[in-house]
């Protein structure tokens, strides 16, 4: 029986590389390996025998430098046969020809760079993949369009409708008397007013769902909105996909490029962490903001754009000013409003329903009938510090519906980090102020003060071994019947 999972292939001739890929990723994907272009392409040719001649993997991960070929011509081969395939090259080296290349020879999605993050990994290829299908959907309605215009516009106002409500300010949850009240009410305000938007917080605050908010409630709703993460890309490339290339421009450059303001034309452009771009480009980018127009790299005219620019970072813009590493000229270009979404660390009075939220959403896409958290469990979640924010908040939610059983999450399904925090928090008295030291009980007897941090100490051995007796007992130096009379002695049950 085939695989639900999409279809991995990795091409490596180094065997630890290869397994240290398939470690990531075999959780989520189905992986196939290769040790040479070679062995990859007899692979290909059996899965195209026995699934989908037409795309015999989903995705391949190819080392660029390789016995006997490169990374770039395996995969151009590749695209020839199997244009389906998303195509992915992972090198230790970064030489911009090679990259640019890549982009229009073999048509790889990304270039990924040695030594990479798991978690990185994970995240590329899956976003490869939705990409891929979105790519199949436009496709499709492409062909509607040719056989029927009419009905497909009818179609495309109720899509268009039905992504206009799903992009609302309510979308972005908070309970009762959040402080992202007052950030949405001055975003509603402004989204109707053509000014640009600078939007502020920390990584995973939603500073993307903001964006979108305001061109969906923007006269400029029914045309595009792009965006582009200015920190994932060298500036030799960021320049080219914001504002496109001419052929013959650079090398690889076989045909001409349309930008990311030119596609945006009417609508809106997202540029996410401008604050990581270098000076050179920031020159650029002024440029176009004060004239409205782009010049595609290898050009001599300049082109015309309407576009309504929002930009947003986890950085300090006014900090990066003073230290010259951001113009001030740029800096006040964007900033026509600026709106700062807090971390989550300072909306507790919205982590039970965005929690729910997202639990509700989680328990859908993973087919498991989750009810709801235990209590010790949503303690976890509501006493954590949350560094990633709703990022951080929503994989581990996901991560525990999928390790649970039962109807009720317990908080043994958590990853260790929570429990761990949650056992520092009480140490320390406070749920965020963030120390790793051991608060002492600040009035009270020395029996009873002493007695205080014993029971935190007991606390934090049982939360780092899930309630296990007998680890949380070798762990302190006790046998198991001591932590038992010393938990009975303070009235520390087990949940």
């Amino acid at each position: 029986m085939p695989s639900l999972q999409p279809t991995v292939l990795v091409i490596d001739d180094e065997r630890h590389s290869v397994e240290a890929i398939r470690r990531t990723l075999e959780d989520d994907f189905d992986i196939r390996t290769a040790g040479s272009a070679e062995e990859a392409l007899q692979v290909l040719e059996s899965e195209a025998r026995i699934g989908n001649p037409d795309t015999p993997v989903d995705l391949i991960l190819c080392d660029q430098r390789m016995p006997g070929t490169t990374g770039i011509a395996f995969l151009k081969g590749v695209r020839e046969r199997w244009p389906e395939i998303v195509r992915v090259i992972i090198s230790g080296h970064t030489d911009a020809e090679d990259i640019i290349a890549g982009i229009n020879e073999a048509g790889i999605y990304q270039y990924v760079l040695k030594p990479w993050l798991p978690d990185h990994l994970v995240a590329l290829v899956s976003d490869a993949l939705e990409a891929r299908r979105l790519n199949r959907d436009v496709r499709r309605l492409d062909m509607e369009l040719r056989a029927g215009a009419s009905a497909l516009r009818a179609r495309a106002r109720g899509k268009q409708a039905a992504v206009a409500l799903h992009h609302e300010f309510d979308r972005l949850v908070r309970g009762p008397g959040s402080p992202l009240d007052e950030v949405c009410k001055t975003a509603q305000k402004i989204a109707r007013y053509d000014l640009s938007v600078l939007i502020q917080g920390e990584s995973g605050t939603g500073k993307e769902l903001l964006a979108r908010a305001i061109h969906y409630a923007s006269p400029r709703t029914t045309d595009p909105f792009v965006m582009e993460n200015c920190a994932a890309i060298p500036d030799s490339l960021l320049e080219s996909e914001l504002f496109g290339h001419r052929r013959g421009a650079f090398t690889g450059a076989h045909a001409d490029h349309v930008g990311l303001f030119q596609r945006a034309n009417g609508g809106t452009v997202f540029l996410d962490e401008i604050g990581d771009t270098s000076l050179t480009m920031q020159v650029k980018l002024l440029r176009v903001l004060q004239e409205g127009e782009v010049r595609p790299v290898g050009a001599t005219q300049s082109i015309r754009v309407d576009v309504r620019v929002l930009a947003a970072t986890h950085r300090d813009l006014e900090a990066e000013v003073r230290a010259g590493r951001f113009r001030e000229d740029l800096y006040y270009r964007l900033a026509g409003v600026t709106v700062t979404l807090p971390a989550l660390r300072e909306r507790t009075m919205d982590i039970g329903v965005i929690v729910e939220s997202i639990l509700a959403q989680a328990a859908t896409d993973l087919a498991k009938p989750v009810r709801g958290f235990a209590p010790e469990a949503m303690a976890c979640l509501l006493t954590y510090g949350w560094p990633g924010n709703i990022r951080e908040l929503r994989n581990e939610i996901y991560r525990a519906v999928a390790l649970c059983d039962d109807l009720v999450i317990p908080a043994d399904a958590l990853s260790p980090k929570l429990l761990r925090g949650q056992a520092v928090n009480e140490m320390n008295g406070s749920a965020r102020d963030g120390s790793d030291g051991m608060r002492v009980p600040e009035a009270g007897t020395l029996v009873e003060r002493l007695g205080a941090i014993e029971v935190a100490i007991l606390k934090e051995a049982l939360l780092q071994h899930r309630w296990n007796k007998t680890r949380a007992a070798k762990a302190l130096g006790l046998s198991r019947v001591g932590l038992k009379q010393k938990l009975v002695r303070f009235g520390l049950e087990e949940k």
